[in-house]
């Protein structure tokens, strides 16, 4: 009887050394604090529609000096203009969120979209493709460093960088190329005056 107890014991001990080895070697900052599948947030004002979120998986992270979020399989922003009118749509692979905690000052709110990120202002019937997006909250503009390629009504431009509104009302493209492209009305087809173009052509 007293074998079978000390057996038992030291059973006992060597799982809770294993367990504790386990939690030694466990990188708090690699393991989300909260993991949330099918997220919708929805940001209003006095009643009024401003922003909605939905993402398939998000993953919030947190350390003594930051908190982020990971969007590991995407995301999309929807943004409403003053009316309540459906404007913005903002889709990408990847997304991340990060804000100093209250322990620290100084750091802003950074949000960052990547890979194969569109933007449409669905109103004025433009859209915007780069690879990375930066939003700032505060400044309420959103802007990249990256290739951009702009298409509207009115034609086609590209070039490294841009800033704009949030909503994607008055893009500023910076470095364009020389180029020169026009969309057919009603169609998704792009003409493109090879001539005067330079840069990468559209996949076919």
């Amino acid at each position: 009887m007293r074998a079978t107890v000390i057996m038992a014991v030291a059973l006992v001990v060597i799982s809770c050394k294993h367990r504790i080895k386990e939690a030694e070697e466990l990188d708090l900052d690699q393991t989300p604090a909260q993991v949330v599948d099918n997220m919708f947030v929805v940001q209003t004002d006095k009643g009024r529609m401003q922003m909605r979120t939905e993402a398939p998986v998000m993953e919030r992270y947190q350390n003594d000096t930051l908190e982020w979020e990971l969007f590991p399989k995407g995301f999309v922003v929807y943004a409403y203009d003053e009316e309540g009118r459906l404007e913005t749509r903002i889709e990408a692979d990847k997304a991340r969120h990060t804000k100093p905690t209250k322990s620290t000052n100084g750091n802003p709110e950074v949000w960052a979209a990547y890979g194969n990120v569109v933007v449409k202002n669905l109103i004025r019937e433009e859209t915007m493709e780069t690879d990375t997006l930066y939003w700032d909250r505060d400044k309420e503009k959103i802007y990249t460093d990256c290739y951009v390629r702009l298409i509207s009504p009115q034609g086609m431009m590209q070039g490294y960088g841009m800033e704009s509104d949030q909503r994607a009302r008055n893009s500023v493209l910076f470095r364009a190329f020389n180029n020169y492209g026009l969309v057919e009305q009603d169609t998704t087809k792009i003409t493109i005056d090879t001539v005067n173009f330079i840069g990468p052509l559209q996949k076919k």
